[in-house]
């Protein structure tokens, strides 16, 4: 009698046969003999190693002092350089490889010289993302009584965790780095359960209170100061035609300076916007633009009904702008 316990291979040869004749069958969802590829787990850990350049004290191991913050912040700089140099210059040549289907990526001394001037560029920005995350946790602080100082909004708080995520991402984006902003971004989803496109352009002071599943789309517009709530979806309509068709055009809408969106509400197309100051009611799904200053319910009955606001509410709003 043949020996069918765990340990004896025989059993195993037939299937490891099927699973490797499947990587050829369908050849999308394998990457066999690829030179270059980039690393989900290194970008990853870029993502941690600047979280820890923004939020100097919060997230490392070891006590910063005034005295040992310089030597610190060089010592992450370096390592983010080296890493971010050597994961770009992956995605490009694996981008060049995939696109050319030639090979061509693998000498590819011009994706080298490009990794260094992307890598160059990012580390420039950093002080300029950290400028607009300060805004956020500023913004999520006063919005939200529940939290009892900034520090608990950057220790505990998934919307702060997104949006860093997603300033980091989006410089990347801009830069035209191929799938590292991608990876980062979903990192951030299934950290957080939001889910915001590395391309969406986001306004300082934006406040996501509570987060799990928000959704804002690649070519969504957002000013300043912008609330958002649970279960907000800035998305796109269906649409005809496919992928080549509508890849790169505005699929979603445009949300103007000091709009609050509540829980649940679904906003849909690119020819949207909601314009400034407008307050959006929960639940309610909109494909038609809002007129600014304007609110948007559902009632009882569940029609969508829209009315201007006071102008001692467009007043406040006004004033609270212009402070800050």
């Amino acid at each position: 009698m043949a020996d069918t316990s765990p340990n004896h291979p025989e059993p195993l040869n037939d299937l490891v046969e099927r699973i490797v004749q499947s990587y050829h069958d369908e050849p999308m969802t394998q990457h066999l003999g690829a030179t270059f590829l980039p690393s989900r787990a290194v970008t990853i850990e870029i993502i941690e190693i600047v979280r820890r350049l923004m939020f100097p004290g919060f997230f490392d191991e070891q006590r910063l002092t005034g005295e040992n913050v310089r030597y610190h912040v060089g010592e992450l700089l370096s390592k983010t350089r080296d890493l971010l140099y050597d994961q770009v210059r992956q995605a490009l040549r694996y981008d060049l490889n995939r696109t050319s289907q030639d090979g061509s990526g693998d000498d590819c001394d011009d994706c080298d010289v490009e990794a260094q001037r992307v890598t160059s560029a990012f580390l420039d920005k950093l002080p300029t993302i950290r400028e607009m995350i300060a805004f956020d946790v500023l913004a999520t602080y006063d919005g939200d009584p529940a939290s009892a100082n900034t520090d608990e909004t950057i220790f505990c708080y998934p919307g702060i965790d997104a949006i860093f995520i997603h300033r980091v991402a989006h410089e990347l984006f801009k830069l035209k780095v191929p799938l590292l902003p991608r990876i980062m971004s979903e990192y951030a989803h299934n950290e957080t359960g939001i889910d915001i496109h590395p391309g969406a352009h986001i306004g300082k002071s934006f406040f996501i209170d509570h987060g799990t599943g928000v959704v804002v789309g690649e070519t969504c517009v957002i000013g300043a100061r912008v609330k958002v709530y649970q279960g907000v979806t800035l998305g796109a309509l269906s649409l005809k035609g496919g992928h080549e068709r509508w890849a790169g055009q505005k699929r979603h809408p445009t949300i103007e300076d000091d709009v609050t969106i509540y829980g649940g509400a679904i906003i849909l197309g690119g020819q949207v916007v909601i314009g400034r100051g407008c307050t959006i009611g929960g639940s309610v799904f909109i494909t038609e633009s809002v007129p600014p200053y304007h609110t948007v319910t559902m009632d009882v009955g569940g029609m969508v009904k829209t009315r201007e606001k006071p102008q001692g509410a467009i007043k406040a709003i006004e004033k609270a702008a212009a402070g800050g």
